[in-house]
């Protein structure tokens, strides 16, 4: 997926926070990359949380746990109405909340790694299942 993909009502918020920006960037260069149960690299695969804990401590140098449920305690809640590019989206994927984590990305879109089998990629948060399943978000603020 081109950057300009993400171009939407939320690209002024990337374009005036060069680091939200490069969250941004680390999160667009994980697509296509493989599924792999606890991985949390390039060479190795992501699952979910292992995608988001590589996106800020490449980005940011926070160490976020590998742990979609854990990563939900971090940073502060956000409503829907008022995610910004870069803000974590949790998922009732398990039928246990916030068993799924993604990377919103803007104009109601969000960047993960789904499931074994599949790739990191993107994914409409106003679909059927994404929008019966989300739990919450959160945002990450870089120090």
């Amino acid at each position: 997926m081109p950057p300009e993909s993400v171009v939407g009502p939320s690209a002024t918020a990337v374009a005036g926070d060069p680091q939200r920006a490069e969250a941004l960037l680390q999160a667009l260069t994980s697509i296509g990359v493989e599924y792999r149960n606890a991985g949390n690299s390039h060479a190795n695969g992501f699952d979910c949380s292992g995608l988001v804990a590589h996106v800020y401590r490449e980005a940011w140098g926070i160490a976020l746990p590998q742990n979609a449920r854990a990563q939900s305690e971090f940073g502060i809640a956000v409503t829907r109405a008022e995610l910004q590019p870069g803000d974590l989206v949790f998922y009732n994927t398990l039928n246990a909340p916030f068993s799924h984590v993604g990377i919103y990305l803007g104009d109601g879109k969000f960047l993960h790694a789904p499931k074994q089998g599949a790739q990191v990629r993107t994914e409409s948060m106003d679909g059927a299942y994404w929008s019966r399943r989300f739990n919450g978000a959160r945002r990450i603020e870089a120090h």
